[in-house]
């Protein structure tokens, strides 16, 4: 499906788009990959990590830009959208600079996209869109409404647009687990709460669900995956079961439980194997939510929460995600 494609992704050089670039030239032969991001530096790095591949190009940019998104686009036919500003304290001190990213970057994503004709868009999101509580989250959850109403928005044109909405990856920047991992040579581990609960995914896992999610768009859903909760507390114990674990209180806009989808949002979700959909509330929008096999609605009072799920990641399956992060990083 991505054979002789022409595909761009932005923030092309964080933790979801080295994974995806490695994901792409190893299964198909796409014709150029644009990597579209700020780092020129780690584009420098990139392009070493991938022996300089003559499919990739590297495209200096910000998503802010809109008309250097308009030339980056040029004999593009797939578009996907990873670059945000991410970390939430950051975003309690610094509330506009995530709202231009975030929010406005989202909407010249959607109208450079219309205009070069791309046919299929997909944005990642986060846990932290679904009844947010910091900025962060707040930003995301604008830059979702965008995407969805976006379709409408494209008028008769080809582009269609959908959201891939997951939990906390594993060893992506400003993950939990790189920083156990470097407090475990001191022998004392810091946690906000053990009460906290999340949820977690491989990088190659969301690499997955996000093909996935592209091969079955038709146009405003949004993917939400099903995926396994663990305790933060149970998290440390188990990378270091004879360190010290410190309680440090919850940080700034962070939450005791995270939650994928709201109760609000489950009356027009539709559950199918291995994942959610949530279709658009406006009824009349002429988007299309027809899909085979068909999903299931949910019950009333549903919520997808990382307290409440019935899928648990076990102590040993997180010790051997830890082993291939690490060989990654050798």
């Amino acid at each position: 499906m991505f054979d002789d494609k022409g595909i761009l992704i932005t923030g092309g050089t964080g933790s979801f788009g080295k994974t995806f670039v490695k994901y792409l030239l190893s299964n198909f032969n796409p014709k150029r990959i644009v990597v579209f991001s700020r780092d020129e530096f780690k584009q420098y790095q990139m392009a070493k990590e991938f022996n300089n591949d003559s499919r990739l190009r590297f495209f200096l940019g910000d998503v802010r830009d809109k008309e250097r998104l308009y030339r980056a686009l040029w004999n593009v036919d797939y578009v996907f959208h990873a670059a945000a500003l991410k970390q939430v304290p950051a975003a309690e001190y610094n509330p506009f600079e995530f709202i231009k990213t975030n929010i406005i970057g989202a909407q010249n994503v959607i109208e450079a996209s219309i205009d070069n004709k791309i046919k299929k868009v997909i944005g990642l999101s986060t846990d932290k869109a679904a009844n947010p509580i910091n900025l962060y989250g707040a930003t995301k959850l604008c830059s979702d409404k965008l995407f969805i109403a976006a379709n409408a928005y494209a008028g008769g044109r080809v582009t269609r647009f959908s959201v891939v909405r997951y939990g906390n990856v594993l060893g992506s920047r400003g993950s939990v687990l790189p920083l156990f991992l470097e407090q475990k040579t001191t022998g004392r581990i810091t946690i906000t709460d053990k009460r906290m609960t999340r949820f977690w995914i491989t990088l190659p896992q969301a690499v997955e669900i996000v093909v996935k999610a592209f091969n079955l768009m038709t146009g405003g859903e949004i993917f939400v995956p099903k995926i396994p909760s663990m305790k933060i507390l149970d998290m440390a114990k188990a990378i270091c079961p004879e360190c010290e674990i410190i309680e440090i209180g919850i940080r700034p806009g962070e939450k005791l439980h995270e939650v994928m989808i709201p109760e609000d949002e489950a009356r027009y979700t539709y559950e199918f194997e291995d994942h959610f959909r949530i279709f658009p509330a406006f009824s009349k929008s002429r988007l299309k939510i027809d899909c085979e096999p068909p999903g299931k609605p949910l019950p009333e009072g549903f919520v997808y929460s990382s307290d409440k799920n019935n899928w648990w990641l076990t102590e040993k399956q997180l010790l051997k995600y830890i082993k291939q992060f690490e060989q990654e990083l050798l």
